[in-house]
């Protein structure tokens, strides 16, 4: 006889982002079991039967860590590596999903926020999938209006650059912003402007996204960092 083959199980997984407390934060979960108890992970889980990937990992985010309401969620990569799980041959398909700044998501008691910048001990590959979805972002706000799905839904220009240099993780101006999705058509005036603070002054005008879908606005751009100065 002849020993059956091994079939491997499958999850979906999420990097979820968010730009909190001025940086670009993911969304992860305790574990509270082998393997891997006590460690980090992105949250997810197995498919169910008959379940596509996207239902699949949308039912995890709603019942898992009450993340419902994400702005933007696209397949990122699977991983078939037969090592990547200590007790069984397990695929793992992850998508990076975002959720706009003005969105805080009552999160259970076993799930938080942690900087991408500093993140703490992962289970299984975890991290690298979260740095990865970080350099999928990263180049998507540069050729395309991915930043609809960062941003609330009127902002002013310097409001959408903070949330830009988080994500980007070096400094662009709100000045080079506006010129460069203005010129695209990704950005038009909502014809109102900002409360003026304590101090007065004029009023900024608020901007919104066009299309709050995601499009490609300019496939050879890259918004790259200041040049230092000599």
């Amino acid at each position: 006889m002849t020993e059956e083959p091994a079939r491997a199980t499958h999850v979906s997984l999420a990097a979820v982002f968010q730009v909190r407390a001025g940086g670009l934060q993911t969304l992860l979960w305790r574990r509270a079991e082998a393997p891997y108890e006590g460690d980090w992970a992105l949250p997810g889980g197995y498919l169910a039967a008959y379940e596509t990937l996207e239902a699949s990992i949308r039912r995890h985010l709603t019942h898992k860590v009450d993340v419902g309401e994400v702005a933007h969620l696209e397949q990122l990569t699977t991983i078939s590596e037969p090592g990547r799980h200590p007790a069984e041959w397990q695929l793992a398909t992850a998508y990076l999903g975002l959720v706009a700044s003005d969105v805080d998501p009552a999160v259970p008691s076993d799930t938080g926020w942690h900087p991408v910048e500093s993140l703490p001990p992962l289970a299984f590959d975890h991290r690298e999938i979260v740095l990865a979805a970080r350099e999928r972002l990263r180049a998507k706000l540069s050729y395309t209006n991915i930043g609809f799905a960062l941003a609330p839904p009127e902002f002013t220009l310097s409001e959408l650059r903070d949330l830009y240099v988080a994500a980007l993780g070096h400094e662009v101006t709100a000045t080079n912003l506006q010129r460069v999705l203005v010129r695209r058509g990704v950005l038009e005036p909502t014809g109102t402007r900002r409360e003026s603070g304590p101090v007065g002054g004029r009023p900024p005008a608020l901007f919104q996204f066009k299309r709050p879908e995601l499009e490609v606005t300019d496939q050879f751009a890259v918004l790259r960092p200041p040049e230092a100065s000599s």
